[in-house]
């Protein structure tokens, strides 16, 4: 039984490659200077025979995991998201993507939330980048739990993954019972009104929304959509057929990302309206990230006017 309250979900990667290899799985780790960061390095003190360094070189570390993978291995590669997939979109389109090699990158400090490093180090595109391979699961975990239990799962499950996670330390929002499934999505709350959607740092938002509108009379259902790719359509559209309206929520820009997803399968089959909680064309400042998400207006806040605005169109 975890006695965590709260842990940023990079703090999963380390830890729980390390126990995978303890069990057999026959795991290698290929890492590009921020070992520390992201916590692979945690794998390289137990298994250094496994775990290669290649500096700052982030689009040959790619290629070598592509090689590794190539020659049957199960290969981790992790660094910040501004730099992969930013800096590595071609070697991963070329080496992992089209020959479906069984590469997982796990990526850190992704989103706003990357805070006083400015622009230049918050991710805020990888996800549109990463969902436009063809093969590569992603996923976007909201918490610590949540993020050991995907990375499991990319272990074990042979292709390319992609697993994005944050920097700062992020309340539990998985109990001990939960159990990521990929293509799932993970109901929060239960309602007939509206649906509030999210990944990551927002789940917990859309969580607080929630209960904001409650003290309206509005009944939230909250879907945490860690799977983005494969995505739970089913579970989108039975949000459109039963609570009528849809909010999506997400530290990503809102194109390219959880809102162009859910909007796509509903225009196609459920068409209900949808509002969309992220940055709007734009980058972002340097500053502490609980001020940046509130000054961009990734809050509960803008989750329930979001709500309050789709309500106001359901039967048009």
């Amino acid at each position: 039984m975890t006695t965590r309250t709260a842990a940023a979900t990079r703090e999963a990667l380390g830890p729980t490659l390390t126990r995978l290899a303890r069990e057999g799985l026959d795991i290698v780790v290929v890492d590009a200077d921020l070992g520390s960061s992201t916590t692979a390095r945690q794998f390289g003190r137990e298994f250094p025979g496994r775990f290669i360094t290649v500096g700052v070189a982030e689009q040959n570390m790619v290629n070598v995991a592509a090689g590794l993978a190539a020659a049957g291995k199960t290969v981790f590669i992790s660094t910040f998201a501004v730099f992969a997939p930013g800096r590595c979109f071609d070697q991963l389109r070329l080496g992992v993507a089209q020959p479906g090699l069984n590469v997982k990158l796990v990526a850190s400090h992704a989103g706003i939330i990357t805070g006083e490093d400015g622009a230049s180090a918050q991710a805020i595109d990888d996800l549109a980048l990463m969902l436009s391979l063809p093969g590569f699961r992603v996923v976007v975990p909201a918490d610590v739990v949540e993020a050991e239990q995907a990375i499991e799962v990319a272990a074990r499950t042979h292709g390319p993954f992609y697993i994005r996670t944050v920097r700062p330390k992020l309340p539990l929002v998985c109990d001990e019972a939960y159990r990521f499934a990929l293509g799932k999505a993970h109901l929060l709350r239960s309602g007939k009104d509206v649906t509030l959607m999210a990944i990551g740092v927002m789940v917990k938002a859309a969580l607080e929304a929630a209960e904001l509108l409650a003290g309206e009379g509005i009944d939230c259902r909250v879907l945490n959509m860690a799977s983005l790719k494969p995505l739970d359509e089913e579970a989108v559209l039975a949000a459109a057929r039963e609570t009528g309206a849809i909010v999506t929520a997400e530290d990503h820009l809102v194109h390219g990302g959880l809102g162009s997803l859910v909007a796509q399968t509903v225009v196609r089959r459920q068409p209900a309206p949808v509002a969309f909680v992220g940055m709007q064309d734009r980058y972002a400042s340097s500053g502490r990230w609980d001020v940046l998400l509130e000054h961009y207006g990734l809050t509960p806040e803008k989750i329930a006017e979001a709500a309050r605005e789709v309500l106001g169109q359901k039967g048009r």
